[in-house]
């Protein structure tokens, strides 16, 4: 089973790469419009391939990992997922995380810069990862985000996290936001509150999945 898995993830991130790939040809393409005609049609048919046997909307993925929150399609990391940057994260027990990533052209919010929400995401993403690293599930209460300085398009940039302060089950974290080769100036950093869920508001908030989830919940000794 876990062979298969593996296995299918690796298909999966392949095809997330070539679409990554797609995703970035599209938003800065300027070919004639009959040709934009022409690949829209074969899109499509590639489209109608992929739906021949596709999941519910809450179903969760073959290749995800509920249980430690590893999830294959996200939208900020999925190696999966077309839309995500996507970040290259890591963690460790003692309530960090990093991520690696640089942003293309399908990110762009102001023209040459990365959409603030997109940072935002990223920030959320390896607070998140921090907290769960530690031992402490959790869904993200609140979330404050301070942009320093612009971040371009097409630069290396690394985000880093840690936990902070616990009490019962609420946790809060911080992290920021460099330049690989500037890691001294700050572009953005942020804080959050994350709040563990208790099992059973964890079982309603998830039964349309259809599975236990165990990575945002709460655990052994949390109020």
């Amino acid at each position: 089973m876990a062979e298969d898995r593996e296995a299918r993830r690796a298909v999966v991130g392949g095809l997330g790469d070539a679409l990554r790939e797609l995703v970035d040809a599209a938003v800065r393409t300027e070919v004639p419009m009959a040709e934009l005609d022409d690949v829209a049609t074969a899109v499509r048919a590639l489209a109608e391939r992929l739906n021949a046997d596709r999941r519910d909307l809450h179903e969760i993925a073959t290749v995800d990992d509920p249980e430690t929150g590893e999830r294959w399609f996200s939208p900020v990391y999925g190696p999966g997922n077309p839309v995500a940057p996507p970040v290259h994260a890591s963690d460790s027990p003692d309530g960090r995380s990093v991520g690696r990533v640089t942003f293309g052209k399908a990110h762009e919010g102001p023209p040459g810069l990365v959409h603030g929400g997109v940072v935002a995401t990223v920030l959320d993403h390896v607070l998140a990862r921090a907290v769960r690293a530690a031992g402490r599930g959790g869904l993200t209460a609140t979330l404050t985000v301070t942009y320093r300085r612009p971040v371009p398009l097409g630069v290396p940039v690394v985000a880093k996290a840690e936990m902070g302060a616990t009490e019962g089950r609420r946790t809060v974290a911080t992290a920021r936001l460099v330049a690989e080769d500037d890691p001294a100036t700050t572009l953005a950093e942020a804080e959050g509150l994350f709040v563990a869920l208790r099992p059973e508001r964890a079982a309603d908030v998830f039964a349309a999945t259809g599975r236990p989830v165990a990575a945002w919940t709460t655990r052994t000794g949390d109020q």
